[in-house]
């Protein structure tokens, strides 16, 4: 018990033991909650979120940030739709906003490691530039009628009992899958640790820091491009304003998730948990009934601060055990003098 309080999965333990709690407290309390497609709903409704969360855990992990994905998945949308509503192909026009997505990410990335601009200063840029970029395609909302984007939206996968998950659910957790594996099983992996938890360090031991830092902002880019067609599926729709702020949902859901905001310490599958967290105050608002969902603003603020005092003392203890093996090293070594 006491080397699982120790290590270095506490952060992932707490938030999946939370996540259990506050499924099974409601499920006592609201007739109906406890059912396999109340808690399929809470991957149905945040696919395209548990998507867009993994590729901000990767920036995180490097000490960087991400504020663009929400408006790349509003421009993602727009790009979609309008493209649809001219008769081009859905087998050109996904690949193609995925390619811009990427391609955005990198730039971003690029400026991040060229040019010494702070990620928070060059992903707002990015930020305003796509959510701008989302006015100069249509003011309004475009309507999708595409019939294989209807043919997504409406294909459902039955399980026994007849509960069901979308396509887009599926797709999430093949993108969780790759993650995990990127992030614990591969060299570039184990580089992104590196870089988040000391650059320069990382740098004198030759691996490749500015390569690897563009690279995880085009794959975050990606991410929330195909956050984006996820959620253009779910919404049927492109519209400038969809998605606002939602990249704070996604840095949240890292943190909850227990990736440290620093860098160099955080895990995909904690992230997973982040978001279906969010989604489950959600859910038991709109269980209810008198709560306004602005309540889950409130509920997930508190849970942020929580966990974020959580790391800092997580962190601290690591930090004196650390210092407590080197001062104990350094009186071992004098004494044998």
């Amino acid at each position: 018990m006491k080397s699982i309080l120790s290590s270095k999965y506490l952060s992932v333990i707490i938030t999946v033991i939370l996540f259990i709690i506050a499924f099974a407290i409601p499920s006592v309390i609201y007739p109906g909650f406890f059912s396999m497609q109340v808690f399929f709903n809470l991957f149905i409704d945040n696919a395209f979120l548990i998507v867009t969360a993994i590729g901000v855990t990767f920036v995180i992990i490097t000490g960087g940030i991400d504020l663009s994905v929400g408006s790349m998945i509003a421009f993602t949308s727009m790009v979609i739709a309008s493209l649809l509503e001219k008769g081009v192909s859905p087998v050109i026009v996904i690949p193609f906003a995925l390619l811009l997505g990427t391609l955005a990410g990198l730039i971003m990335g690029f400026l991040i490691e060229y040019f010494k601009i702070q990620p928070f200063i060059a992903t707002l840029s990015g930020m305003f530039f796509l959510r701008g970029s989302c006015f100069l395609i249509s003011i309004q909302s475009i309507s999708i009628n595409d019939p294989f984007f209807k043919t997504l939206s409406q294909t459902r996968i039955s399980f026994p009992g007849g509960a069901y998950i979308s396509i887009s659910v599926v797709i999430a957790m093949i993108m969780m899958g790759i993650a995990i594996y990127l992030a614990h099983y591969t060299r570039y992996g184990r580089v992104l640790y590196a870089i988040g938890g000391n650059e320069e360090s990382a740098k004198l031991m030759g691996l490749p820091v500015g390569r690897t830092k563009i690279m995880v902002y085009g794959f975050s880019g990606f991410c929330s491009s195909l956050g984006g067609v996820l959620f253009t599926i779910y919404m049927l729709s492109g519209y400038g304003l969809h998605t606002n702020g939602l990249e704070m949902d996604a840095i949240a859901s890292a943190v909850i998730g227990g990736t440290l905001l620093s860098g160099g310490s955080g895990y995909v599958f904690g992230t997973l948990f982040g978001v279906l967290i969010q989604g489950l105050i959600q859910v038991i608002i709109m269980f209810q009934g008198t709560l306004s969902s602005w309540w889950t603003k409130i509920f997930v603020g508190i849970l942020l601060f929580v966990f974020i005092v959580l790391q800092r003392l997580i962190t601290a203890q690591r930090e004196e055990q650390k210092a407590s093996s080197k001062r104990l090293e350094t009186s071992k070594q004098t004494a044998a003098v």
